[in-house]
């Protein structure tokens, strides 16, 4: 009966694996829901591809050193697209 109960905590869906791995991604997982991550990877292949891209992709953007604009540069370049646009109609 017990470990009925341990085995029934380790299992998750691919539902449930794929949040997982989005929010250890992002560093938001505990470590018990990534190891339940590496134990449903173990068994799916199709997790485990989906994990391996998602750490592809994580690296890229890092090495990829993106920037943001700030509030300020967008509402200004909102205002110029739109006041382009006026002049474009008329």
């Amino acid at each position: 009966m017990e470990e009925q109960k341990v085995i029934k905590t380790l299992f998750v869906d691919c539902n449930d694996a794929r949040d997982i791995c989005n929010r250890a991604q992002y560093k938001e997982a505990s470590a018990w829901e990534i190891l339940k991550l590496r134990f449903h990877n173990t068994f799916c292949k199709v997790c485990n591809a989906h994990s391996i891209k998602n750490a592809k992709l994580t690296s890229l953007c890092s090495s990829a050193n993106l920037k943001t604009m700030d509030k300020q540069m967008k509402t200004d370049m909102k205002k110029s697209l739109e006041a382009a646009l006026k002049n474009a109609k008329e």
